[in-house]
């Protein structure tokens, strides 16, 4: 009788140990549970505050009144929005260079302004060029074709076809990954301008189309004190002046801080006015969300 007694109480307290085991798993799931929807909560938040940036962006830039609408040069345009402290950035596309338009002169000179050694720039610069004409002929100051993809154990070769998106980039033989995201930011695929605008583009950009570093300083300087309303400044001896409208087409930057310190971007580019479609205030042509680099 002792005996059973003695297993009984055993088995009674197993099952305590097993009951209490089972409600701390619980306790710890649950809270963990609750960790990751505050967690998706705050990022979701935080996108739609970023993506609230984008389409004050789209309103602004398709405002008739020029003294509302944004000057498209990538000038930071700070607000709060549901406590959150948001940065937008609207750039012209038209102030960037087009990868399916430029000739490898502009590509390379573009490359040697983010610092690319200009032999290596020159090579890349016909390599892109390469990717994107129907021939196989290499280009002239050096290039990529099929063969010297498949020289250098790539399964692929030349597309052969213009870029259909910039990340196409990251391809191209030669393209790693840091002169990749230099480069990117300064080009596009959506103007068809064999030479972008100096209006509004960016110091590498004018660097490329053979401005000096004293007219770039002055030039941007000139441009970042200007405001709507005011008169249009101009660049000595260059002819250059801001005509105040853009060209219809923009990459638009939203950075979203949360309270906490974080941060959220949502990038677009984005097309407005006539060309975005019938009723409708723009077309997105890209759209990317994550943390800024």
């Amino acid at each position: 009788m002792q005996r059973q007694r003695g297993a009984a109480l055993l088995m009674v307290l197993w099952l305590l140990i097993l009951l209490a085991g089972l409600v701390s798993v619980f306790a710890f799931t649950a809270r963990v549970e609750a960790i990751q929807g505050s967690a998706l909560r705050a990022q979701v938040a935080g996108r739609l505050a970023a993506e609230a940036g984008i389409e004050l962006a789209a309103l602004r830039m398709a405002d008739s009144d020029p003294q509302r609408r944004w000057y498209p040069d990538g000038r930071p345009q700070a607000f709060r929005f549901e406590g959150y402290d948001i940065e937008v950035r609207v750039q012209d596309e038209s102030g960037k260079v087009d990868l399916n338009a430029a000739d490898t002169s502009l590509l390379a000179a573009l490359l040697i302004a983010l610092d690319v050694e200009p032999e290596r720039a020159q090579q890349l610069a016909g390599a892109i060029q390469d990717w994107r004409d129907p021939d196989s002929l290499t280009a002239i100051g050096g290039g990529a074709e099929d063969r010297d993809y498949g020289a250098a154990g790539l399964p692929y070769g030349a597309r052969d076809r213009p870029f259909a998106t910039v990340q196409e980039l990251q391809q191209v033989l030669g393209m790693d990954l840091d002169t990749y995201r230099r480069l990117v930011p300064y080009v596009t695929i959506h103007t068809g301008m064999d030479r972008p605008s100096a209006e509004f583009a960016q110091a590498p950009v004018l660097r490329a189309l053979g401005m000096g570093t004293g007219q770039v300083e002055q030039w941007l300087a000139l441009r970042a004190a200007w405001q709507p309303g005011m008169p249009p400044p101009m660049l000595p001896g260059e002819g250059l002046s801001l005509a105040g409208t853009g060209s219809g087409t923009y990459s638009v930057a939203s950075r979203a801080t949360r309270p906490d310190g974080s941060l959220v971007e949502v990038t677009a580019t984005l097309r407005i006015g006539a060309g975005a479609g019938f009723g409708q205030l723009y077309a997105p042509l890209a759209w990317r969300v994550g943390e800024p680099d």
